[in-house]
Order: C-alpha cells, then structure tokens, then sequence
C-alpha cells in the first residue's frame, strides 16, 4: 500500500544486518535512558505550557547518549538508538499531558494537580499509544515508506556518531554550550530580574486598539528555527489576523473594553472573544485532518490482517528475522485489557458509580485512541512529530466526549467537563505517543534496531514521564502560574491549549461557549482550507495549513512573534547552505534544541525553592531577584535575543563549513 499523494523514503539496506546481533537493552543504556526521559519529559512540559508547542527531542537525546555511552568500553549504534527511543518517549507523553491535563486546574476540579490521577492518566494514554503503534509499524513505515523526516535525522546522527568520535564530541560539546546560554538568559530574566519577559506596546486609533509585542525567549527562536520558515510564518500570520485584524475590528463593531486601556485592553478583548474564533478554526482544523488521512489509514487497517504477525510470516510461514520482529499480539492484547480497568473505575467515581457511561467512556477513549494514534503516525510520516495535528484531534475527542456526557448526566453537572478532559487527556498521550513511537521505529529500521526491543523501551520512557510529570507540573503553577494572571502570579505560563480544551469543555455544560464567535472561526478555518487548495493546486511552496493558522490566531501574538524570528533565521541559513548539504548536517538544529533545553530545566529549578520554602522559608518568593521591576524594562533581554540569534547562525554556518571541508579532504 502507499498514498498517491504521499513522499516516500527509498528501500535503504539497516546498518546492521538482521543476521548481526548487538547487544541493545543494557543496564548502562537503561539507566540513561530513564535520567534522559525525565530531563526531557520536564523540559518539555516547560515548553509546551510556555509557548504552546513542542519539540522532537530525538536528535539532543542521540547526541547525548553517544557521548556518555562512548565512555564504556563498549558500546554500540543500536544501544544509542534504544536509549534514545526512551528518552523521546518521555518527553512526547508530557506533550500529551499538558495540553490536557492543567486544564481540570483551570476549570476548578482541582486546586493542586492529583499525582495518582495523572500517573494513571497519562501511563494509560502513553501506553495506549505504544501499543496502538505496533501493529501500524509494519503498515506506515515497510509498505507505505512514508518519509518520517525526524526519524531519517536521528538514523543519520546515529550514523555520524558511530563512524566519528571526533564528530561526536563537537556535537555534545554544541549542545551543551547552546543549554548554557539559554539556562543563561531563563535565570537573568525570570531568577535575577535583570530584563522583563516581553516588549510590548499599542496603537490607539479610536476605540480600536493595534497590539504588538515580542516575547524575549531563545527557546521560542530555537523552536522557530526547528520548524522552519513555512510553518512560523503561518502560525504568525494566523495571530496577526486574530491580533491585528479581527481585535481592532471586533472593538469598532462590538464593543471596546471600558475598565482598562492599553495592552491591557488588547488584552482583555482577545482572551474574551478573539480566542473562541480560533476554536473555531482549530475545531474544523481537526475534522479536516481526518477527512485527508482516511483513505490511507483504512488501507493500512486493512492491510494489519494480511501482514500482521507475531513469531511467523502470515503468508509463507517462515521465521521472521530480528529485525521484524514486533511485540506479541498476547502482550498487545493483555496490556490493552489491564490499561483499561483502571479508567472504568476512574470515570465510574467521577460520574457517580455509573457503570453505563463509565463504560460507554472508556469504549469512546479507545476507539479514538486507536484512530488517533493513526492518524499521529501517518501526520508524522510526512511532516514529522513536531507539526504534528495533535491538539486537533484532542479537541475533536473532548466535543465527542462532551457531547455524550451531555447526555449521561445533563447540562450544568460538574463532573462532566472533568470527565470529557480526562478523555481528552487519555486520548491525546496516545496520540503525541504514535507520531513519535513511530519516528522513532523508522530510525530503528534504518538502523538495524529490533522492533519489540524498542517498543519495551518507549514503555519505560513513558512510565518514567509519567512518574515525573506531576512534581514538574506542581512546580510551574507554584512558581508562575499556569493560564490565569492572579496577583501572584501577573506573567503565568500561557498553557494555550489547555486552556483551549478547558473553555470547550465548560462552555458545552454550561453552555457559556459564544457560538457565534466559534462559527466565525469555523468559517475562517473553511476559508484558510481553500487557500491551501489553491497554493496545492499552484504547487506553490507557501502552504496553509490550517491548524498552524488557528493555533496563531490562539497564541499571545508575541509569543509567535519571536517564533517568527527563529523562523527566518533557518531560511537564511538554508539559503546559504551549499546545495550538497543535507538538512541532518546543521549544526543550527542541535543548538536550537539545547537552547530549549536549557531554558526549559533552569525554568523548572527556578520553582525548587518555592518548594523548599516550607523547610527553609527565606527562599520564599524570589531569593535571586535583585530588582523589583526589572530598571531596563525589556531591552536588555532584546540585545541578548539578537546575540542568541546570531550565535545560533553561526553555529549552523560553522557546521556547514566543517561539513565542506570533510568532504572536500575526502574527494567528494
């Protein structure tokens, strides 16, 4: 089977021959694997609740595993390859967990996140979406070839690190000092106050109000460079149209806030009305993902009866070799059943001890799990992980789940936002899970990696991101607050989606949602789909893909903003870059990714002493601090953006030259 419509990747030969067999799951390579799942599962909380998206941390997690592995006598690619399988596996479920599960904070079911519920929550979602992922292995990634360019990367980091210890070295060594300068600019602005987190200012023409800002984080450059020109563009145009066009003009049409002026007008007006038409544009996003995957993933389905197998080929009988070798259907079959008797009883206590609707949830969970992950995995084929459509499907699951809800228990019933998040959250871990279990497969595949080998290591990264993930959690809202400004806490994390997921969710129970404006986005989404038709049909390389747009027009206009910026930083690097080169050799790609990690980790220390303040009470507030209000205001932390951006392209230029000179020394 394969998709008309859809790139392909060539047959290539697996590094290692499926007659060698190397040792993979070790106990060194265990142990890394987990310290790398929750390093990674926290960083990428951080992120996803600051700035709404995330990243594949495949590539950080394989260049970091070389370098300490290299430090055992031996060591090989395929044990590499699983410890990076791990570690990616923690920080995609804490994808899933916070797109969803900060949302029962936000609606009130919880004050504090519950440990216990959200360990199980997000290892049922996580391993849902291990499991979902086997028997779509053989389907998406032999037989449909699909391109997975995440994974093709990691395979050719992999490579460069088993061939070149020199090479190696020089990547954890860029790694690492990318991690320190944006440890460095997270602790001068959010630890000692030296500069604000943001510049911001309006333009009063009127009643309408013009915002813009820039938001002054080298993690948000850094996930600009990563996704590169095409799809920051569009998630920037998608928010100067919410900011710029749809805010002013609501203001004259409608009504202008009265209370308050300003930022804080513009403000006021897109967080009450401007946000519910990009739920709108996300909702018609999501169902329009799936209208243009389900040809290929009914192909696939159909194809798991044919080519399915356990220990046997189905049609000629032969022993299958190491390297085709998947999980057994007894395990995938046992695991599914044990995962699912915990969330019966979940959703049963949740709704009253009704055993009807708890079972009637947790059929609707697993059925959209299933597709889902689907739907993630053949997303990630072909644009990779980190463009992944998974707050659309997550959005489509909780209307679902809210709308059967409606029915079980009425409107205005408390538990029912709580529950339609739970199954949301469940939902979207396994969907996060598949793009990036199945990126990571195809890196096995062209490594010579054994498939079940690996698919007991996503389990473990997932059980390790879901032990950590709640102490992470705790910490941020402690420390900045997530999605609502208090008094303490005026510049809390965005958290755009789960706040997303938490108006839906309410807005059906209580019937609060404003229709007319997510119908106008609905509208706005149907528009943006026919514009990418047409630059399809042109062949045009600009596309609008119309989830980028609606999360745009939901994100803080300065947070895309600096996204933006990462993102023409890549173009102009790509336009340097010689023809020759290929997109796994920039340098620029490893140093962004240690710049969101630094960030990320020093934003998470900077919480610990709220934590500590119990034991140790002067470390209550903010010990670093040494201004109240930072005396520069913003510009500070301007200069310092510009100087990452230009060591980020230097970083990638250097690369590009190392990479000429290699290859020239060679006689290529």
């Amino acid at each position: 089977m394969r998709d008309q419509d859809a790139p392909t990747e060539p047959v290539d030969a697996p590094l290692v021959p499926a007659s060698v067999s190397l040792p993979e799951i070790t106990p060194k390579a265990v142990v890394l694997s987990i310290l790398l799942a929750a390093v990674l599962a926290g960083a990428n909380a951080y992120l996803g609740l600051f700035a709404g998206m995330t990243v594949s941390a495949s590539i950080p997690a394989a260049v970091v595993s070389m370098a300490v592995l290299r430090l055992f006598r031996h060591s090989n690619i395929l044990e590499n390859n699983i410890v990076q399988t791990a570690a990616s596996s923690g920080e995609a479920l804490a994808a899933g967990v916070i797109f969803t599960i900060p949302g029962l904070v936000l609606i009130g079911y919880w004050s504090t996140f519950d440990y216990w519920q959200t360990f199980t929550v997000s290892l049922v979602g996580g391993v849902l979406g291990v499991l979902f992922t086997i028997p779509l292995r053989r389907a998406l990634i032999i037989h449909a070839r699909l391109r997975f360019p995440e994974g093709v990367a990691t395979a050719e980091v992999l490579k460069v690190g088993a061939s070149s210890e020199k090479q190696a070295g020089g990547r954890v060594r860029l790694l690492l000092g990318a991690a320190a300068l944006g440890g460095g600019c997270k602790f001068a602005e959010g630890g000692l106050k030296l500069w604000s987190e943001s510049l911001e200012g309006v333009l009063q023409l009127g009643r309408s109000t013009f915002y813009g800002g820039l938001n002054l984080s080298p993690a948000l450059v850094a996930v600009g460079y990563i996704i590169g020109l095409n799809t920051a563009l569009v998630v920037f145009l998608g928010g100067a149209v919410g900011w710029l066009v749809l805010l002013p003009l609501y203001q004259v049409l409608v009504a202008a806030p009265d209370a308050v002026t300003g930022v804080a007008a513009a403000k006021t007006t897109w967080s009450g009305q401007i946000r519910y038409i990009g739920i709108g544009a996300m909702l018609v996003g999501g169902v329009w993902t799936l209208i243009q995957v389900r040809g290929p993933i009914l192909q696939s389905l159909r194809q798991l009866v044919a080519i399915y197998g356990t220990r046997h080929d189905a049609r000629s009988g032969s022993a299958l070799l190491r390297t085709e070798r998947d999980a057994g259907v007894a395990w995938l079959i046992g695991l599914t059943g044990a995962s699912l008797i915990p969330m019966v009883l979940l959703y049963q206590s949740l709704l009253g001890q009704n055993l009807f609707g708890a079972v009637g949830l947790t059929f609707l969970m697993v059925v959209t799990a299933f597709l889902f992950s689907a739907v993630a995995g053949y997303m990630a084929g072909l644009v990779g992980s980190s463009s992944n459509p998974v707050s659309g499907v997550t959005i489509a699951t909780i209307m679902l789940a809210a709308l059967l809800l409606l029915g079980i228990l009425g409107q205005g019933n408390p538990a029912g936002p709580a529950a339609a998040l739970l199954v949301g959250a469940v939902v979207c871990c396994a969907a996060a899970m598949g793009g990036d279990n199945l990126q990571d497969l195809k890196t096995g595949h062209l490594v010579g990696a054994t498939p079940w080998k690996q698919q007991v290591m996503q389990v473990i990264g997932v059980a390790t991101g879901a032990v950590v993930i709640v102490p992470v959690l705790s910490l941020l809202q402690a420390k900045y607050g997530i999605g609502e400004v208090t008094a303490g806490h005026p510049h809390p994390l965005s958290a755009p989606q789960a706040t997303l997921m938490a108006n839906l969710a309410n807005g059906v129970f209580g019937g609060s949602l404003p229709w007319h404006l997510v119908g106008v986005g609905m509208v706005l989404g149907v528009v943006v789909i026919g514009l990418d038709a047409r630059q399809a049909r042109r062949q045009s390389a600009l596309r609008f893909p119309v989830l980028a747009v609606a999360l745009g027009m939901y994100l803080p206009l300065k947070l895309s903003a600096a996204v933006f910026f990462g993102g023409v930083l890549a173009e102009y690097v790509r336009r340097r870059r010689p023809s020759s080169e290929t997109s796994t050799e920039d340098g620029g790609l490893l140093y962004a990714a240690g710049l969101v990690t630094g960030e990320a980790l020093v934003g998470i220390l900077l919480a610990l002493p709220i934590a500590l303040s119990s034991v140790w009470p002067s470390l209550a507030g903010d010990p670093f601090q040494l201004f109240a209000v930072p005396p520069m205001g913003g510009w500070p932390g301007l200069a310092a953006l510009i100087l990452v951006g230009l060591l980020l392209v230097r970083s990638a230029q250097s690369t590009a030259g190392a990479v000429a000179a290699r290859r020239s020394l060679n006689g290529e």
